[in-house]
């Protein structure tokens, strides 16, 4: 009699739901796991965002000043906690950035593997030269702690040579190669998805061009780095990377544009 009331069950039971059975009863994930999985990694790309300008802005507009500034910095001795303190937020830079790249890339694969991946390789370069210039502003801080027995003069050319090194580091990472990453690949891919509102989109779409001419424009001679042209030229990076971070954090993703990216048709 079990027997057949077994039988019974099994029979009255759908295709679907036999095939279905064998999957739950090994833990797999409910329908809804993508939405959750991708709006999590949404709200952590904001975060990372966030620590981006948290962490870029202090160092050159405080704790690096006067060594970019001052060519006698060198020569005043000792170690200078405050350039290590810089370094030591351009390091959580470094991390943050490659950070945003990790947590945005499950989901712009969706789209294109190509610029996702894309994506990944723009932010490593832009710290790749972030690095150099931390080494470079760090190196700097070894001379003038141990640089008292060396001629001041030269002691001075070495110190403005560093400090150049650092330099080129900003205006080819975050002065070109951010226009390249955060600009132009996650613009059109925030476009093309419709992750995040379109007409924050177009920050990034126009933002990117202009900081690639900006930073091109300084690097063959035609501008001055810090010029008025090129700070209005990343008034909408700025902006698009401001807004981009807040929104995920705030608001992750678009439901109905992760469900298109889940299905597509």
């Amino acid at each position: 009699m079990t027997t057949m009331i077994s039988l019974a069950s099994i029979a009255s039971l759908s295709p679907r739901t036999l095939a279905s059975g064998p999957q739950q009863a090994a833990g797999s994930a409910p329908p809804h796991d993508f939405h959750v999985r991708m709006q999590r990694l949404a709200r952590l790309s904001g975060f990372l965002f966030i620590i981006t300008f948290a962490t870029s802005i202090p160092p050159f507009v405080y704790f690096y000043a006067d060594a970019l500034r001052d060519p006698a910095f060198i020569l005043k001795g000792g170690f200078d906690r405050s350039l290590a303190i810089g370094a030591l937020l351009e390091l959580v830079l470094i991390i943050a950035n490659i950070g945003t790249a990790l947590t945005l890339y499950p989901a712009m694969r969706k789209r294109s593997d190509v610029l996702a991946l894309g994506y990944v390789a723009a932010r490593l370069t832009e710290c790749g030269f972030i690095a150099v210039g931390i080494i470079a502003l760090m190196a700097l801080n070894t001379m003038r702690m141990n640089g008292s027995t060396t001629d001041q003069a030269m002691l001075v050319v070495t110190g403005q040579a560093l400090v150049a090194i650092h330099d080129w580091t900003f205006r080819l990472g975050p002065g070109v190669v951010v226009g390249v990453g955060n600009g132009l690949i996650l613009g059109y891919l925030m476009w093309k998805t419709r992750l995040v509102p379109r007409a924050m989109s177009i920050f990034g779409l126009i933002g990117g061009p202009a900081l690639l001419i900006a930073g091109v424009a300084v690097l063959l001679g035609y501008t001055q780095a810090g010029s008025t042209f090129q700070t209005v030229a990343t008034i909408p990076e700025f902006f698009w990377e401001l807004s981009l971070g807040i929104w995920l954090l705030l608001k992750g993703f678009d439901a109905n544009a992760l469900t298109e990216l889940e299905n597509p048709q």
